[in-house]
């Protein structure tokens, strides 16, 4: 991308267009079922962004997929702010700086005088206000036929700390009630959400701006993981490598984000609930209904001839994959000064990120690696993190396959897995006993040699209710059970086998053959159906100091269970209606 600052969405479609990045689809579409089945489609077949111009319902015309690969990103935000991370981590590293240093970083000087905000006069944003608001003029969409209504999917949603202190910009789930009304899906430990906490101890409300659209740089500084003392507005300003442009509200309240799309303007009282969801999430299955706080919406902001920009969500890979690698690739430079002694963090899409991390540290002395871990479990969206993989091992911590082998060789069962029951978990993980609480585990892999050889063959046989083993990996198996409903103690069992003795995990599935199809499958069969301190099976145990040691195999039951949601799929009345227009919508390149 050059130099060229990307100011707001429109700029971005332009570039896409010149790139051949985009799709212009002027067929009819529905936003309710419709367009983001087309969107699921198209990105599976790593195809384009989609602008749909004509949206039953609704004047605005929809884009969709805007960051579904790695190519729209670089076109996005190119190599400047990964440059500059990196520039700013060296100089770190380096200080005190001698002149010579100095004089060698006043590229990076340059640049940190262009991170801030600044003040823009008849901004975009105001061209058109509704007072009162009319929500549902906007093309939201239902992704999903369970789905409790239709949704913000790319929402950015800006709050400020009742006392004063900071900002926060984040990506909160909107679902739309009424003309007027939405709910807002603030998490346990989202930054708005602690705003909220403190609004409502007071008895007041909680001044809200939910702005949809505008550079890339806005979207992406609210999906990024960032510590709560950190900006998200100069994170935006790092990423469009010039000063954000804000401009004052004619009526009061927050300033505004010059170039949104929309920008709905209101307040969340305090001790009011109204249900949220169902909702199809990343992790790919139904988030369930549960009450959340209401934002009531008091105007609605936007620019003439407004573009709504959406994503969808679903099993893994969404979009949302690509753009968790970019920020990854982007803070994962941060990560050794933030927590000293981690050398690599790497969090797996394929698991819906917050599932599965693994890390490579230095272990100078006995358990700094597991002082490590505790580190990583306890800084920022990191903490809810269920399943931490730690190695002092000289290898790539992304490459799961060498990770998972090199950790199994080398793993002290009896000291080197640690479960932390009773804990938060992710408010969209159902695996737990109920909704925020669960468990986490700790599994460490250290030295330089190997403490075992690895079994790559099963000729034996296994117990009844088990068939269709698979050696996935060295040392893991995968094995067809019986349902949960059927036998819950089938883990046990399994466990106990002494054909299996030799094996150090054996996971426990609903069906052998999907949940090895692929890396991806295995990744998110495995991470996204276990709880922990539930569902991890030994042939033995036994406490040590407080600690429990287990005895090989390790069985780790990963079937659905009732209580779990259901798996996310496409309706039959959906993918006819999409099967039918599908040609008139798509070149022939992109239709299988």
């Amino acid at each position: 991308m050059g130099t060229e600052v990307i100011k707001d969405l429109r700029v971005y479609v332009d570039v896409l267009r010149k790139e051949n990045e985009i799709l212009e689809i002027d067929v009819e579409v529905d936003p309710y079922l419709e367009i983001a089945e087309i969107h699921r489609r198209v990105i599976s077949m790593g195809g384009p962004a989609l602008l749909f111009t004509n949206v039953k319902g609704s004047r605005f015309p929809v884009a969709t997929n805007l960051f579904g690969s790695a190519r729209r990103l670089e076109l996005a935000f190119g190599r400047q702010p990964l440059d500059y991370v990196a520039n700013l981590v060296k100089a770190a590293e380096e200080l005190p700086p001698t002149l010579k240093k100095l004089w060698s970083m006043k590229g990076l000087l340059g640049q940190s005088l262009k991170i801030g905000t600044k003040t823009l006069r008849d901004a975009p944003i105001l061209e058109e206000c509704m007072a009162p608001p009319r929500l549902t003029e906007l093309p939201l969409l239902t992704s999903w036929q369970s789905d409790g209504g239709a949704f913000v999917t790319l929402p950015l949603v800006y709050t400020e700390h009742p006392d004063g202190r900071g900002h926060n910009l984040g990506m909160y789930r909107i679902q739309r009630y009424d003309d007027t009304s939405t709910g807002i899906h603030w998490q346990i430990h989202k930054g708005g959400g602690f705003h909220y906490y403190e609004a409502e101890k007071r008895n007041q409300n909680l001044p809200m701006t939910l702005f949809i659209g505008g550079p890339p740089a806005l979207m992406m500084a609210a999906i990024a993981p960032l510590p709560e003392n950190i900006p998200e507005l100069m994170m935006a300003s790092l990423l469009m490598g010039s000063k954000f442009p804000l401009d004052k509200d004619p009526l009061g309240g927050h300033a505004m984000a010059a170039f949104a799309e929309f920008a709905a303007k209101g307040f969340v009282p305090p001790r009011q609930r109204r249900p949220e969801g169902p909702f199809g999430d990343h992790y790919g299955y139904n988030s369930l209904t549960h009450d959340y706080p209401v934002f009531q919406v008091e105007r609605l902001y936007h620019r003439r001839d407004a573009i709504y920009p959406a994503t969808v969500v679903g099993r893994p890979r969404q979009e949302d994959f690509y753009i968790g690698d970019f920020l990854q690739d982007l803070l994962s430079p941060l990560f050794p000064l933030v927590m000293s002694g981690v050398r690599q963090l790497k969090t797996y899409g394929e698991t819906g990120f917050h599932c599965l991390a693994a890390a490579k540290v230095t272990n100078r002395y006995p358990r700094e690696a597991f002082a490590s871990g505790l580190r990583i479990l306890g800084e920022g969206q990191l903490s809810l993190t269920k399943f931490l993989i730690v190695t002092d091992g000289d290898i790539d911590v992304s490459d799961f396959k060498k990770l998972w082998v090199h950790v199994l060789e080398r793993i002290d069962w009896q000291s080197d897995l640690y479960v932390f029951a009773n804990v938060s978990q992710d408010t969209l993980d159902y695996t737990g006993p109920s909704v925020n609480k669960g468990s986490k585990a700790l599994m460490m892999g250290l030295g330089a040699e190997p403490k075992r050889i690895l079994p790559k063959t099963f000729a034996g046989q296994l117990p009844a209710g088990c068939s269709h083993p698979e050696v996935y990996l060295p040392g893991t198996m995968v094995v067809e059970g019986n349902s949960y409903e059927y036998d819950p103690e089938l883990p046990k069992k399994l466990a106990s086998h002494k054909p299996l003795a030799d094996w150090p995990v054996v996971l426990l599935v609903d069906n052998t053959k999907a949940a090895t199809a692929s890396l991806q499958e295995f990744l998110w069969t495995f991470f996204t159906r276990f709880e922990p301190a539930a569902d991890i099976n030994a042939a033995s145990s036994g406490v040590n100091r407080f600690h429990v040691g287990l005895t090989p195999p390790i069985v780790i039951d990963c079937r659905m269970k009732p209580w779990y949601p259901h798996i996310l799929e496409v309706d039959n009345a959906t993918k006819s209606k999409v099967d039918e227009k599908i040609a008139s919508i798509l070149p022939a390149r992109w239709i299988p």
